[in-house]
């Protein structure tokens, strides 16, 4: 029998990303994402609903997503469901669902008012980290390498 195991995702960060190495080099991301859907009801009013999901990014991905993406940006996350079962303090069994990035792009403007979808405003046309680093002078010429 076939099995498939994909999500798509478009919401805002619930937090900032919390970076981790593994003891191996790896780099890994945990961050929440908060998915809005609008409804009607039978009565003709509008509800919103809400959901909080928790995504893990790894390697180039998770340092990526650390740099460029804070609390409140938007984020199209493409990945798979996996559920994480262990056994607390206290022997009770415990379970939770995540999702395991596997692709992503930011969402959002270069420039503009804000700082929409991870980039700062600036003249230039690339994607700037969020960092205090004031931009190049047009004299200096600096290659950056930047991951998408």
């Amino acid at each position: 029998m076939p099995n498939f195991n994909k999500v798509l995702l478009m919401g805002n960060l619930t937090r900032d990303p919390e970076l981790r190495v593994t003891p191996k080099g790896t780099s890994v991301c945990q961050f929440g994402l908060a998915v809005n859907r609008v409804f009607r009801l039978e009565n003709g009013d509008t509800q919103e609903e809400t959901t909080f999901v928790d995504v893990e990014a790894w390697g180039r991905q998770a340092e990526t997503i650390s740099k460029y993406v804070t609390k409140g940006n938007p984020l199209f996350v493409e990945g798979r469901l996996k559920l994480d079962s262990w056994e607390n303090k206290e022997g009770e069994k415990r379970s939770k669902m995540k999702v395991v990035l596997e692709n992503m792009q930011l969402i959002g403007g270069r420039g503009g008012s804000g700082e929409s979808g991870g980039y700062s405003s600036s003249q230039s046309s690339e994607p700037q980290p969020r960092s205090a680093t004031p931009p190049a002078s047009q004299g200096e010429n600096i290659e950056e390498d930047v991951p998408f």
